[in-house]
């Protein structure tokens, strides 16, 4: 072997090396698992779900997705109709820090940095004593570009704040019109 073929060789390990060091620190979100025992793997697709609204804080601008089973009960009326929602219901809220658009020829707030994902699930056996419903909440660190869980979420966290929508199965936003 010449001294060039060696060179070659270095390089590709050296760049192969770097690479599947890349690979290896990519974090898997799914993996995760909040403190009150609810998976990321439990909301795997979210990124495709419906909208079922949207809602704007002075720090966050917020839009609420829904899964099939919970998109489904909307139209068929729940909570309106006095049913609850059914147990595989999920739905995730996810949270951006605004920034103004210096784009648009209006003034109008964009997405800008993507802050969490917080996320409830429909489990009345796992979650009998906040209404049927766990809740999560998954920090996003754009430095990293990665989660974690809130470490002072618990399964039932949201509850207390929920438990003024209880007529409403414990859902604060209704499916908008469209």
């Amino acid at each position: 072997m010449n001294r060039s073929s060696k060179h070659t060789i270095a390089i590709v390990t050296t760049v192969s090396a770097a690479l599947g060091g890349t690979i290896a620190h990519a974090q898997d979100k799914y993996a995760l698992k909040s403190p009150g025992g609810i998976a990321f793997s439990d909301f795997k697709g979210y990124e495709d779900w419906a909208v079922i609204s949207s809602a704007r804080t002075d720090e966050v601008l917020k839009v609420i997705v829904g899964n099939p089973t919970i998109i489904k009960a909307f139209k068929e009326g729940v909570p309106g109709n006095g049913k609850p929602f059914p147990d595989g219901s999920k739905m995730a809220k996810l949270q951006w820090k605004p920034k103004k658009s210096t784009e648009a020829p209006f003034v109008v707030d964009v997405p800008d940095t993507f802050a969490q994902n917080f996320v409830m699930e429909k489990d009345s056996k796992r979650f009998p004593n906040s209404g049927g419903w766990g809740y999560a909440t998954f920090n996003y660190d754009p430095k990293t570009d990665k989660f974690t869980p809130d470490p002072t979420a618990q399964a039932d966290c949201g509850n207390a704040c929920h438990t003024v929508v209880k007529a409403k199965d414990y859902v604060f936003h209704p499916y908008q019109k469209r």
